[in-house]
């Protein structure tokens, strides 16, 4: 149970990130601001990886190289992608795109993992990506197309991650800060060292750097411990079904934040949606 409320409150904090980074956007380029988020989030969490110094020491070599990949697919390469991508598609749009996170997860888990989803969840995730299809209809406009690409290649990256990291977290073999800090040093370094080059030095308002802080320490360091915290009990495909409710939390954010209003046939998606994300859940029971 406690499982289960750290993974509805990691969607509801990261639902907010691509508003916030749409928002970001404005001020620096996006392998910036996403090399910035992540290597302070890294810093953030420096205090527990000092105090857990002498078990960093003893990993194996192994244990490096996932890591490294858990830095790389989640953060450099997918969330890289996600944020290049948002310079054309809206935030509404990217969330749409990530709903098909679980399906890829899914395909992946089968046979990495041998997680087999029970009926019950194969049916709600089913309903779930109908739902968020339905939602998000009426956002599939031809001259988004742009930032597709860049999309697709941070989904497939994303989809990697989550069942790495869940292989990892089952094996209880490290704590949930080195899980999650050392994979954030790792890929915003490598973030942060090209992008400043290619980007330029940008430009640090207090509205900007208000942002990337807000990013840093509640949308990275605390949901990142949450969602490895959660994968201890949670399979791959229930983290990741339970995330299908992203999209529709974005639209609450984004109804203020940047005006994009629900109709009809986005609502009665909303509830469809939620539907099936509450039948793969009752599995948990």
């Amino acid at each position: 149970m406690v499982s289960l409320f750290e993974g509805i409150l990691v969607a509801v904090i990261w639902a907010s990130s691509f508003v916030f980074i749409k928002l970001g956007l404005a001020y620096m380029g996006p392998l910036t601001l996403a090399g910035l988020r992540y290597s302070i989030a890294a810093l953030v969490l420096l205090p527990w990886l000092i105090k857990n110094r002498s078990e960093i020491r003893m990993l194996p070599g192994s244990m490096w190289l996932r890591l490294a990949l858990l830095g790389l697919c989640a953060y450099t390469i997918a969330n890289g992608a996600f944020n290049w991508g948002l310079r054309y598609l809206s935030a509404t749009m990217m969330s749409f795109l990530m709903s098909f996170n679980p399906l890829l997860v899914f395909l992946v888990a089968l046979v990495w993992l041998q997680e087999y989803p029970t009926r019950r969840q194969a049916i709600g995730l089913v309903i779930a990506l109908l739902g968020s299809g339905l939602f998000f209809w009426s956002s599939l406009k031809p001259e988004a197309t742009a930032g597709l690409g860049m999309a697709l290649i941070g989904l497939v990256a994303f989809s990697v991650f989550g069942v790495l990291g869940r292989e990892v977290a089952r094996q209880r073999q490290l704590n949930t800060f080195i899980l999650t800090a050392l994979p954030l040093a790792i890929g915003g370094a490598c973030l942060l060292g090209p992008a400043l080059p290619i980007e330029g030095m940008p430009r640090m308002t207090p509205i900007a750097w208000g942002l990337v802080l807000w990013l840093a320490v509640v949308n990275t360091a605390l949901a990142y411990v949450l969602y490895n915290h959660a994968l201890r009990e949670l399979t791959a495909l229930e983290m990741n079904i339970l995330l299908n409710i992203n999209p529709l939390i974005t639209a609450v954010w984004a109804w203020p934040l940047l005006g994009e209003k629900l109709s009809l046939v986005e609502g009665v998606g909303m509830l469809v949606a939620v539907a099936g994300v509450a039948l793969v859940q009752q599995k948990r029971r």
